[in-house]
Order: C-alpha cells, then sequence, then structure tokens
C-alpha cells in the first residue's frame, strides 16, 4: 500500500501509522480513540513528532466538543482513561526498561511497537 494512501475513520488528519511499510487502519477502524492513547503514550516518551503534534492540538476543539469538557488533547485522553497522577512515570520507567533491553541487545529501537505493544498489554478491551 502506497504511504498517505489511507486515512482513519476518526479524521483525515489524525496521523497514520505504519508498520513495516503497511499502513495500519484495520486497528483503529472500530476504535479511534485507541491511536489517541498511543498518541498519548508517545508524548509521555518524549517521542511524538512535530507533525503528529500540530495535527492533535489542531483536533483539540473537535475533542472538546465530542466529550464535553474543556483542556488539551492529553488533559481529555487522560480524563477519559482516568489515568492516575502516577501514570506517566510509570509509562517512562516501562520505557526506559524497553530502551535498556534494546540496548542491551543491540536491537533497533521502535517507538511505535513499543506504544503498540504497551498499549495493546495495558488496555485490550
Amino acid at each position: 500500500m502506497q504511504r498517505g494512501a489511507c486515512r482513519l475513520v476518526l479524521s483525515a488528519a489524525m496521523p497514520n501509522v505504519y508498520r513495516d511499510g503497511e499502513c495500519l487502519v484495520s486497528r483503529y477502524a472500530a476504535k479511534p480513540f485507541l491511536r489517541l492513547i498511543e498518541c498519548y503514550v508517545l508524548d509521555r516518551i518524549d517521542q511524538l513528532d512535530g507533525k503528529q503534534r500540530t495535527t492533535l492540538e489542531g483536533m483539540e476543539s473537535k475533542l472538546r466538543a465530542t466529550y464535553d469538557t474543556q483542556g488539551s488533547w492529553q488533559e481529555i485522553v487522560a480524563a477519559q482513561m482516568e489515568f492516575t497522577d502516577s501514570f506517566d512515570s510509570q509509562v517512562r520507567a516501562v520505557w526506559r526498561g524497553y530502551l535498556d533491553h534494546a540496548r542491551a541487545a543491540n536491537t533497533a529501537l521502535d517507538p511505535n511497537e513499543f506504544v503498540m505493544s504497551f498499549v495493546d498489554q495495558n488496555f485490550s478491551a
């Protein structure tokens, strides 16, 4: 599939995610909020790129209206997921462990792979 050829149902502006060059639309088709959770985790581990950040910031007014709340996209996701105050530090600790393991094994680091796995293991429903 050609990059940029796919769009998520939630919003054409929502950042696409690719694995091995293939767009992962089916991952989010029935669960568009899943991508917001992944972006939140990427943001917590300082791996959210500028383009994604800009896109998400541009979606804030729509998210506020959808969830009838105020705040940044990060605050909205955290509120919807009922994340505790310690959630961010726990995510960073798991990320550091992943980095240490990958470095020790001399393997490539892929923040998106980490985040998808983390979300799948902790928020699968």
